[in-house]
């Protein structure tokens, strides 16, 4: 693997399908088999649907809160003992800017993101004797697969302009107007798993280009 060969440190790549509760915990037990029992844990798979309430689909509502919520408790719950038993541990789950305010048309991801907070606030709580911490990151608009759907809605009100969709999307709710590369997210991340970060768990930390200062 390309990973394995920049940093010559073994690597293994397992796949679970996250909305099956057994599949998400053996994840964090297949990745300590191959590995060794985890230091670090990133919760970073998230699904996006966007409808009015009324005619939210049941199943996208299901499918949003098993992978966006309930994996994280899953991989939380697998990955705690393990932290514990070596009185070490960072959890970043990557929640989103609707994880502290809400937009229209995202129920389910809404619920989803504020449990996200949530939860990582009480197993923050639960762990901050045993050297571990649980942070969220927040971020707002980033270039990820996520959101292409979203752009693409808008830029068919421009007539297919990409750019004056992204443009007016972020100009909406993003105040720096710029939509953030993943790096950036990752970044933030890495910072958290520090030991400059060690003095923070419980946070929800917004990466949002000023929109939640609004």
């Amino acid at each position: 693997m390309e990973l394995s060969r920049q940093t010559g440190t073994k690597t293994v790549y397992v796949s679970a399908d996250l909305a099956n509760p057994v599949a998400a915990a053996r994840l964090v037990d297949q990745a300590a088999d191959l590995l060794a029992s985890p230091d670090i844990l990133v919760n970073n798979a998230g699904i996006q649907f966007t409808c009015p309430v009324d005619e939210f689909p049941t199943e996208r509502w299901d499918a949003i809160v098993a992978v966006n919520l309930s994996a994280a408790f899953h991989t939380m719950k697998a990955a705690v003992p393990r932290m514990r038993r070596k009185g070490w541990g960072r959890i970043v789950n990557i929640a989103s800017v609707h994880g502290l305010v809400a937009s229209v048309n995202k129920a389910a991801y809404l619920a989803a993101k504020h449990g996200l907070v949530g939860m990582s606030k009480g197993v923050a709580l639960e762990t901050a004797a045993q050297g571990i911490t649980v942070n969220c990151i927040c971020p707002g608009w980033t270039d990820t697969a996520i959101i292409q759907p979203q752009i693409e809605a808008r830029a068919a009100q421009f007539g297919g302009d990409r750019a004056s969709a992204i443009r007016d999307l972020l100009r909406e709710k993003q105040p720096n107007q710029t939509l953030l590369p993943p790096e950036r997210i990752g970044d933030v991340a890495v910072f958290l798993c520090s030991e400059a970060a060690a003095g923070i768990t419980g946070t929800a930390l917004p990466v949002d280009g000023g929109w939640t200062a609004q």
